[in-house]
């Protein structure tokens, strides 16, 4: 997965803070590929071979093309959610308990 500087108490603030960013423009990154891939791969150039499958009585191809990459970008909102605060947390950034003091 490449170099990952953990938080800790002999890392500078400026390393951690390159290091937190580092690791969310490669989440960012690759949550928008894999939305790409659905939404141009299989709503796009795959309609066709896909279209041989039936979803819910529609062709699988126009499901994508329709409903399946807006589903699955969703999805995609609920992990980067998920995935950032772990991110946070490690880099001890993480501000959820801030206002409850």
């Amino acid at each position: 997965m490449g170099e990952q500087v953990e938080a800790s108490e002999d890392t500078s603030p400026g390393d951690k803070a390159r290091a937190y960013w580092r690791a969310n423009i490669r989440l960012l990154v690759t949550l928008m590929a894999i939305w790409f891939v659905v939404s141009f791969g299989a709503g796009v150039l795959l309609r066709d071979w896909l279209d041989q499958f039936m979803l819910g009585g529609y062709p699988l191809g126009f499901w994508f093309a329709q409903q399946g990459s807006i589903y699955v970008f969703i999805a995609l909102i609920f992990f980067y959610n998920w995935r950032i605060h772990r991110i946070e947390r490690r880099y001890d950034l993480d501000d959820d308990d801030e206002g409850n003091g």
